[in-house]
């Protein structure tokens, strides 16, 4: 196994947040995202990719879906017209 550094550096307490949030959708620690980006920019010497997450899986988006669904179970005036719309 490779020998480790420790790199620090600070950024915005809220884009912190933002990346916790983001990695753990990923599935991935914030230290595998850091290491991941920079292989890829070491190796490809640019800015490499985006990594994002599926919007279907963003909470507002499921949240919508969860009233659009208790809407149906209820029986409140949803129409199969209005669940295509949505």
């Amino acid at each position: 196994m490779p020998a480790t550094a420790s790199v620090n550096f600070r950024i915005d307490s809220a884009l912190k947040r933002s990346m916790e949030e983001t990695c753990h959708d990923l599935g991935i620690t914030m230290t595998t995202a850091f290491t991941i980006f920079a292989k890829k920019m070491a190796r490809e010497r640019r800015i490499p990719f985006e990594v994002s997450v599926d919007p279907f899986f963003a909470e507002e988006n499921q949240a919508h879906l969860r009233e659009v669904r208790a809407d149906v179970e209820a029986g409140r005036n949803m129409s199969v017209h209005d669940l295509i719309e949505d």
